[in-house]
């Protein structure tokens, strides 16, 4: 037995595909345990799941960033906010949470999100094997090589963190926290990402969306089998951004022969036609079973879920790693896109319609599917991280719980 600690930061939808891998380990006679923040984490991984938090909350002035200022932010400007205003505060003030937590839990190796970055500091500082969990293929591109300045100041903050979390700067030089140089689960596949060079430490291993509970409450009774079913969702960090396509979505929704959900604030959209339900929260997963079509901002979680079941979506990417999943999308001919902040209800509804009648974007959408499958979810990243383990213990000699306290930090 092997024990994993996960390391997630406060996003529902990088926290979402690790619940599925967690319990898979956990079938397979593993110890596994989540670090994070007690706001988020611990409803997404369910009560019977071991949970130790970083801190009692998520700092202030994330919270604040994320609410308040990053409405507008496209492209450069997008991605010097996500990083100096979200992810370097929360690398600085979970890193010693992360080091109570390998205290606590004492593990074989971490799995790190990408946006978690003391994970991989702890990791690295404790001597622990790590890998990534690549909750967006956007990485996958290198795209901080396209953003030139924006790019290097990036790679500084990170440099810049890391010796702050007590790496030598010969380790701070080598190691990036996105990805790990042991194993890289990526919860997609080339059917979607396309043709991009990777190491041998990348495992494609498509969406891991099995087992996770939802008690989200939701009128199914509401649902007429008689009529597509059209999801819209931005996902909730977008919500600030979201009240003009919101609009334009139900006003398309409403002279379609569909039936519309649309995950919203409801007194954001204001009265509904009776062909459309507002809902701030739906049992995402449990819904696209029943689901036709799938309008979404080009979040990978939502995409990659709505792919798995073959469902073709129109995309609205706005920020950070959107565009490049929308982009994906459309390579791969499931799906079409229209532009976030000047869609009209008209253009809305013409894209819906192309993609609901032409069979080629159904098609292609049951390809990714099918790639999906192929590639063994939470099962084959489950083996992937048992050989991590195993590889490590056979060569270092150490059991259960190796580098637990071998560190000191501040």
């Amino acid at each position: 037995m092997a024990r994993f600690l996960f390391v997630v930061p406060p996003l529902a939808g990088h926290v979402n595909p690790t619940v599925s891998l967690g319990r898979e380990l956990t079938s397979r006679g593993h110890a596994v345990a989540w670090t994070g923040h007690p706001e988020v984490v611990p409803e997404l991984i369910g009560d019977d799941a071991e949970f130790i938090p970083v801190a009692d909350s998520v700092p202030a002035e994330v919270l604040e960033a994320v609410v308040e200022r990053s409405a507008g932010l496209r492209g450069p400007a997008a991605l010097r906010f996500l990083w100096r205003d979200v992810l370097m505060p929360l690398a600085h003030t979970m890193t010693p949470g992360v080091h109570v937590a390998v205290d606590a839990f004492r593990p074989d190796a971490l799995v790190v999100d990408q946006q978690a970055l003391a994970g991989a500091a702890v990791a690295e500082r404790r001597g622990l094997p790590w890998a990534t969990s690549a909750t967006t293929s956007a990485e996958l591109t290198d795209p901080l090589a396209t953003m030139g300045k924006v790019g290097d100041w990036v790679q500084e903050q990170i440099r810049s963190y890391l010796l702050a979390a007590g790496l030598d700067p010969d380790d701070a030089a080598r190691v990036d926290p996105r990805f790990s140089p042991h194993l890289l689960l990526a919860f997609t596949t080339p059917a979607l990402v396309g043709d991009v060079p990777v190491g041998d430490e990348v495992a494609f291993v498509g969406p891991s969306v099995t087992a996770r509970p939802d008690a989200t409450p939701f009128p199914w009774e509401w649902l007429d089998d008689g009529r597509p079913l059209v999801l819209v969702s931005l996902g909730t960090l977008n919500w600030q951004d979201g009240e003009r396509f919101f609009a334009r979505a139900v006003d398309a929704l409403a002279s379609m022969d569909v039936q519309g959900v649309v995950v919203a604030p409801p007194d954001m959209v204001g009265a509904p036609p009776v062909n459309v339900l507002v809902r701030p929260r739906v049992p995402q997963l449990a819904l696209l079973a029943r689901t036709s079509v799938v309008v979404s901002h080009g979040g990978h979680n939502t995409v990659c879920e709505a792919l798995a079941h073959g469902l073709p979506l129109v995309v609205a990417p706005i920020r950070d790693d959107q565009p490049i999943i929308a982009e994906q999308v459309v390579r791969a001919g499931a799906g079409r896109r229209v532009k976030f902040g000047r869609v009209s209800a008209d253009g809305l509804r013409a894209a819906l319609t192309a993609v609901m009648t032409d069979p080629e974007h159904r098609t292609a959408a049951a390809r990714v599917q099918a790639s999906f499958a192929a590639a063994g979810g939470s099962p084959a990243a489950a083996r992937r991280l048992e050989d991590l383990v195993s590889g490590a213990t056979a060569s270092t000699g150490a059991g259960a719980g190796r580098g637990a306290g071998e560190a000191t930090w501040s």
